[in-house]
């Protein structure tokens, strides 16, 4: 199978400020392409957004971390 082409500057040309834009919107149309969007249209969504993601993991190494974003906060909710 063919690797789907995704869109869209190459992450690491964007600023901060641009990443986060895209990262904000791609997150926010997610739902939708799931559910109604072709499985090429989901194929390329889900290129961009690992490399999106992929790009801000890269810039941010060390991001904060919720406690509750964890597996031992997750087991504390449910327990």
């Amino acid at each position: 199978m063919e690797e789907p082409r995704t869109r869209g500057v190459d992450p690491r040309r964007l600023s901060d400020a641009q990443l986060l834009r895209e990262l904000e919107t791609i997150h926010r149309t997610r739902h939708d392409t799931l559910l109604y969007g072709s499985n090429g249209a989901l194929a390329a969504h889900n290129g961009r957004m690992a490399q999106l993601e992929g790009e801000y993991l890269r810039r941010h190494p060390r991001r904060t971390v919720s406690p509750g974003r964890t597996r031992a906060g997750a087991r504390a909710r449910t327990g």
